[in-house]
């Protein structure tokens, strides 16, 4: 492990998020989609360095999950964070459309038979 993979890991995640486990603000999923809002909102509350490590991986819609990948940290922390980010007007969410388990329709299930009986 090099001088740079330690430094990130300096920060303890409790310290990032002040102890606290759940969002002040807002519901997050894994596949939440986050987005940074342009242009920014001046003033604001207490900002930190992850806020714009955040920002700046935001400029492009970006899944909750994604993004604690890119930032290495922890999914928890990125979602107390995100939190703090929605509150501040900084960011915008876009929660996961459901999925509904329609029954295929018999046409369709035809289809596939004669494409699986080509084969």
């Amino acid at each position: 492990m090099g001088e740079d993979d330690t430094q990130g890991r300096l920060v303890r995640p409790f310290t990032l998020t002040g102890g606290r486990t759940r969002p002040t603000h807002g519901e997050f999923t894994l596949i939440t989609t986050v987005t940074a809002v342009e242009p920014q909102p001046l003033g604001g509350a207490r900002t930190q360095p992850e806020f714009g490590r955040i920002l700046r991986q935001c400029a492009e819609p970006v899944a909750v999950v994604e993004l604690a990948a890119r930032l290495d940290l922890p999914v928890s922390v990125v979602v107390v964070l995100l939190g703090d980010l929605l509150e501040a007007g900084r960011i915008t969410v876009r929660p996961p459309h459901p999925v509904t388990r329609a029954n295929p329709s018999l046409e369709l299930l035809q289809k596939v038979r004669k494409g699986l009986d080509r084969l």
